[in-house]
């Protein structure tokens, strides 16, 4: 009872603060429209209109440093008000006046009906509308108390014109009472969350087969990866294999200005699911709402209530009626412990970025909704792109198809699939970018340089393509590198042949035109970042050996490493990492000056056909021209 008379208080301050914003509103129109009616003249305009006869009536006592008057035309209805400023020790005014037989010692006209319209306006329509409010407010929670219902859900529930209506309300929509139209055939690459989740769904389905034994069923099971990889896709997978209600809700709907609205959604949601169960309950970014409290004097009071309610309503649920909390984010290391302990949330499942099977197998989903020439060879696709998420191989059919549309083809083919892996990798190809005939053989140069480096190492990806053409993610060219076959591994001299890989389009550049340009930023950025984790995540190096030196932060979303050393260890792992750098800088370039020949024969042919193939490259690169190159050692 306390704690309903505490909401009711806290509602009807809300009401009056909404009055009085009214009521200063209409005060200040009242105002701003009293201005508007009184036209101000200057002192010399007001003795003009004396001595021409226009003035009626003067006050003098105004008690405002001004002179407030009524003009007197023959001829013309009504009067209008001036105001002026009163000119200080001037004796003639009364003796002008008296001469044209103004009578200044008149009131000006009575004002009284418009004081009441004033003091309607300004107090009695903002009271008259606070009344109104706490009538309906009161009516509103006698009838929810009545009802069993929470007080604070209804709070308003009449006033739909104001936008009250739903601050109680969780938002939530339901995607199909029984049916959300995925089930686990709809999802590919994620055979190992697909088997976690599918003991949620088959308890879900049949329950009974669970409680003989004594089995509970997961209150909640939280899916963690990168954005892309379908989380969401997967959710509702769940409910598509039970045939249950599905609930979907995001954690930034919970985030109100309000404090305590957004504890009072958490309630609605879970009362909506009581009353549906068995259910899914899905919270996408479930860290909006979830973050570590960390104790800290300056908190978010309406965030921590919404965790706090989001807390007790998982340990508060009936765990037999089946209703399961999912909850989907890619920064699970900032989520509040309370949030991820057994019993709220008992199961995380990972959902990491494809490998080549599961490329594959997502590709072949997506295909299966648009028309394909016969004959595509999907594996070239999968093996192309490493790192790709579900999302974005989605992309690249729908581009493939767009593309077929463009170039007037009935059926998606082969070189449309391959273009659309180049758009989503690196952007659509840069119509109104033309590089001057210097700067494209820099660029092809460039781009040459990293082929041969990766060509002459041992272990390396080998090149699949090289472009010169400008794109719209703002590179001017790339190379294309395609592992033959899928690892999960990466040893020391992999790592040092990856960065002398980057460092041979700068190592081109400064050997055939003995300077750089600002071309290898990205490469240098890419170089940097694998020798500082070489250093301080991956013990790779004699000086420091097997000590974490970092800490790695959202991983899933790029992944920043913090430095947990001294600052004078800090500065020997800058030493470390540019000495890594420069190895492989050098490597390059040894590599480069052995295959100087092959370096200006590829370069030359890359400028004249501006994209080449895998295979040209390689036919230019093995094909014997009687010289022997003294290859480098490798690293």
């Amino acid at each position: 009872m306390e704690m309903n008379n505490q909401k009711r208080r806290r509602s009807m301050f809300l009401y009056i603060i909404i009055a009085v914003a009214i009521m200063l509103a209409l005060n200040q129109s009242w105002t701003m429209f009293q201005r508007q009616s009184i036209k101000e003249v200057t002192y010399s305009e007001f003795l003009t209109m004396v001595q021409q006869n226009k003035v009626r009536d003067v006050d003098l006592n105004t008690g405002t440093g001004k002179i407030a008057f009524t003009d007197g035309e023959q001829g013309k209805e009504g009067t209008t008000t001036y105001e002026t400023t009163l000119f200080p020790n001037d004796d003639g005014l009364v003796p002008l006046l008296q001469q044209h037989e103004v009578n200044f010692k008149a009131e000006i006209p009575d004002q009284s009906n418009d004081l009441w319209i004033y003091m309607l306006l300004s107090y009695g329509i903002p009271i008259g509308i606070m009344v109104f409010f706490g009538w309906r407010l009161n009516r509103r929670m006698k009838k929810a108390a009545e009802d069993g219902d929470d007080p604070s859900m209804n709070f308003g529930g009449g006033f739909g014109g104001f936008g009250m209506g739903g601050l109680g309300r969780s938002g939530a929509k339901i995607v199909g009472e029984k049916e959300t139209g995925v089930t686990f055939a709809d999802v590919a690459g994620q055979d190992e969350a697909k088997e976690s989740l599918q003991e949620i769904a088959s308890f879900l389905e049949n329950p009974q087969k669970y409680s003989e034994i004594g089995a509970r069923c997961p209150r909640g099971a939280l899916l963690v990866g990168p954005p892309g990889t379908g989380k969401t896709l997967l959710a509702k997978a769940v409910a598509g294999e039970a045939k249950v209600p599905f609930f979907q809700i995001s954690g930034s709907e919970f985030v109100e200005m309000f404090v305590g609205r957004g504890a009072a959604k958490v309630r609605d949601l879970f009362k909506q699911a009581n009353e549906k169960a068995p259910c899914i309950v899905f919270i996408d970014e479930i860290d909006t709402v979830g973050k570590r409290r960390d104790g800290a004097l300056t908190t978010n009071d309406e965030r921590e209530q919404t965790l706090n309610q989001l807390l007790t309503e998982m340990d508060g649920f009936d765990n037999n009626k089946g209703i399961v909390v999912l909850g989907a984010t890619n920064m699970p290391d900032t989520l509040d412990q309370a949030l991820t302990r057994p019993g709220r949330f008992d199961r995380r499942i990972p959902v990491e970025l494809p490998d080549l099977a599961g490329r594959e197998a997502i590709l072949k989903i997506h295909a299966n909704d648009v028309k394909m020439e016969r004959g595509i060879d999907l594996s070239a696709v999968a093996r192309a792109t490493p790192g790709a998420s579900g999302a974005d191989l989605a992309n690249m059919i729908n581009e493939a198809a767009l593309r077929a549309v463009r170039m007037g083809h009935r059926l998606v083919t082969q070189d449309d699939l391959i273009e659309s892996v180049d758009v989503v990798i690196a952007g659509e190809k840069k119509k109104s970018t033309v590089l001057n005939e210097h700067e494209k053989q820099v660029v092809a140069y460039h781009e040459t340089g990293h082929a041969i480096v990766a060509a002459s190492q041992k272990g390396s990806a080998p090149v699949s393509k090289i472009t010169i053409v400008p794109r719209t993610s703002g590179a001017l060219g790339f190379t294309m590198q395609v592992d033959e076959d899928e690892h999960f591994l990466t040893t020391t001299s992999e790592m040092r042949n990856k960065i002398a890989v980057l460092c041979g389009g700068r190592a081109a550049e400064e050997l055939i035109f003995g300077e750089a340009t600002n071309g290898a930023s990205n490469d240098i950025e890419k170089a940097t970042h694998i020798a500082r984790a070489m250093v301080t995540q991956y013990g790779m190096t004699e000086k420091f050996g097997m000590v974490a030196l970092g800490q790695q932060r959202n991983r899933y979303l790029g992944g920043t490493t913090d430095l947990t050393c001294s600052e004078g260890t800090a500065e020997a792992v800058d030493q470390e990492v540019q000495r890594l750098v420069e190895e492989g800088h050098k490597t390059a370039l040894d590599t480069l000056r052995a295959h100087r020949f092959k370096l200006h024969e590829i370069s030359r042919y890359l400028q004249r056909k501006e994209t080449i193939t895998g295979e040209e490259f390689m036919r230019i690169f093995t094909r014997d021209d009687g010289f022997a190159p003294n290859l480098p050692k490798q690293a």
